[in-house]
């Protein structure tokens, strides 16, 4: 899902999570019911410039969304996207478990773009790279794969197209670089051909496209997919760019959006606590509304979309761009059904928030202290709000899943919180529902620091030892000096193994009154404090037994040139982690 004018970083989008999760539920092994009616006749029809879809010769545009539910809960979800307008759902993967899905699609009148997944995906976590010129093991597999499952679902109701692959021209740059990137490159899109050829000769009465990430993969499949029926893309803020791309580019297929909506978080520009500023819920709305008007308007050409995205997931993914999170209706799902033009008139819709703030200082929030959140918030039918805030700690630990926070409400959207109690930059978020099943969700960045102690650090920059480092890997090489540094970006990291220690040289005998440990992800769950006057004799002056890793900050009473932390439990599977230790007198 980048720009449609330039390939994004290497780094990958929030969407890959989602994606690797809908992959996992599209293949749920479910017991199958009959289809409702028969197989449809799905044909590109028109010219150069004034194409349209048709089934059965009706004219049909792509009226849709990316399916994230379970399979197990087709039926419970299929009359709401009928409700919304929608006649089309998209998915990732087909395989045998996909029968009940197409089922109930058919039930309701919803359509499926049935897609056929080919590594490498989009990019790091969707899958292993793959040697397009030299893997034939690989590529005859898929082409015996696909073409079974389409022998086995071409002549149920439920199918409108056939979608090979999800943005691996632009997913092969995990893989390659240079010449070699752009070999593969050229092979990928001509084994594609190679699929839709098979298919085509398997069901003549369906299309087949495929997906990628950015309109600079269209060049690839015009030079080797001439097979294909329609080219197809993913495009968030960019959507509008399409258009004047497919006019420079010179190409003769028409095209369909097959992800869309507000700016993703590769898009948007990073807030004071650097990193991306997540859209209003206001804006994501206005998002997919704008991401529909540039599709229709590029009349005989855009056949259609699929928005992302029709999920339930309440993480990080999932309050960025799904339509219904916990089965929620926010600002963005009305928009959409407006869009397709559903009749939403007597609806009750979600709470609105206007504002929120951070008031004092975002960017210094002392970890487990107070944090006020100041919300402006309404209903637009007058109904009673009840307010929720969660954490995330996404940019601290990649975890995408959110947990509730304690908070008093003041009144008026007056929310104190206590603050995690994990330093680094948290989302914070705060939902509002209306008993209706609406919800709003607004978030903002805070950076979580340590708090603040009275005293002087003696252990700041002086010599650390440890019973052993992290040499490489990640962020490291992680060496003791890391953890009395005094910044919070730097750590020692020890061995995957029990016990570990880390000790600070003081230089001379002092006496310490306060500790204060600044845990990374990998945490003590035991651990004693011990000084000693000569680095080999030690006495305990504080143990802990029940470490939760975050801040550990205590009152000691101790005397010694050498202090350490003597890890005896680790709180994970890795080993121990300290972005500071802090000895104070």
């Amino acid at each position: 899902m980048p720009t449609a004018r330039a390939p994004r970083p290497s780094g990958r989008r929030l969407a890959v999570p989602l994606t690797a999760a809908l992959i996992a539920t599209a293949c749920l092994a479910l017991p199958a019911r009959q289809a409702e009616a028969a197989g449809n006749v799905v044909k590109v029809t028109g010219s150069q410039g004034n194409w349209q879809l048709s089934v059965n010769g009706s004219p049909y545009t792509v009226k849709g969304l990316t399916w994230g539910p379970s399979v197990a809960d087709a039926d419970k979800y299929m009359p709401d996207l009928k409700s919304m307008g929608v006649n089309t759902i998209r998915t990732w993967g087909t395989d045998a478990s996909s029968k009940p899905l197409f089922d109930s699609a058919a039930a309701n009148g919803v359509k499926v773009i049935a897609g056929f997944w080919l590594q490498p995906g989009g990019g790091p976590g969707s899958g292993g790279c793959v040697n397009y010129l030299t893997d034939t093991t690989y590529k005859n597999q898929m082409l015996e794969e696909f073409p079974k499952w389409v022998r086995t679902y071409k002549d149920h109701a439920g199918v409108l197209m056939w979608n090979v692959g999800n943005e691996s021209v632009l997913g092969l740059q995990n893989c390659y670089t240079g010449d070699e990137l752009e070999r593969q490159r050229n092979a990928y899109t001509t084994f594609v051909n190679d699929i839709a050829k098979k298919i085509h000769s398997v069901d003549p009465n369906h299309p087949v496209t495929s997906t990628d990430a950015w309109t600079g993969a269209w060049p690839y499949y015009k030079r080797n997919a001439p097979d294909l029926d329609l080219y197809a893309v993913n495009s968030y803020n960019a959507v509008c760019d399409i258009k004047s791309a497919w006019e420079q580019g010179g190409y003769t297929k028409p095209y369909i959006v097959t992800e869309t909506g507000p700016a993703g978080e590769w898009e948007v520009p990073d807030d004071a606590n650097g990193v991306p500023a997540e859209p209003t819920d206001r804006a994501k709305a206005e998002g997919y509304t704008k991401a529909w008007n540039c599709v229709t308007g590029h009349k005989g050409v855009a056949l259609g979309a699929t928005m992302f995205h029709y999920g339930t997931e309440y993480d990080f993914g999932g309050i960025w761009f799904n339509l219904l999170p916990a089965g929620q209706r926010r600002l963005a799902y009305y928009a959409v059904k407006k869009a397709y033009g559903a009749d939403a008139s007597r609806d009750n819709t979600p709470p609105v928030i206007s504002g929120m703030t951070v008031e004092g200082d975002a960017s210094r929030v002392p970890a487990g202290g107070t944090l006020t959140l100041a919300t402006t918030a309404t209903d637009p039918d007058g109904d009673a709000l009840t307010y929720e805030v969660l954490g995330g700690s996404m940019y601290i630990d990649k975890d995408k899943n959110l947990r509730p926070l304690r908070f008093t409400d003041g009144g008026s959207g007056r929310l104190k919180v206590t603050a995690p109690d994990r330093t680094g930059v948290w989302k914070i978020y705060v939902k509002v529902t209306d008993g209706k099943g609406n919800v709003g969700v607004e978030t903002r960045s805070v950076r979580v620091v340590a708090p603040p102690v009275n005293g002087t650090n003696i252990a700041l920059g002086k010599a650390a030892t440890a019973s052993s480092h992290q040499t490489g890997g990640g962020d490291c090489p992680c060496t003791p000096a890391g953890a009395v540094d005094g910044r919070a970006t730097t750590r020692w990291a020890s061995d995957w193994s029990d016990p570990q220690w880390l000790q600070v040289d003081l230089g001379s005998s002092q006496t310490f009154r306060h500790v204060q440990l600044n845990w990374e992800t990998s945490y003590a769950k035991a651990y004693t404090i011990q000084t000693s006057d000569d680095g080999r004799n030690w006495r305990a002056v504080h143990e802990v037994r029940d470490g939760d890793g975050g801040i550990d900050d205590f009152d000691v009473s101790g005397t010694g040139r050498y202090v350490r932390v003597h890890g005896t439990a680790r709180g994970t599977g890795y080993g121990y982690s300290l972005y500071e230790f802090g000895v104070y007198r």
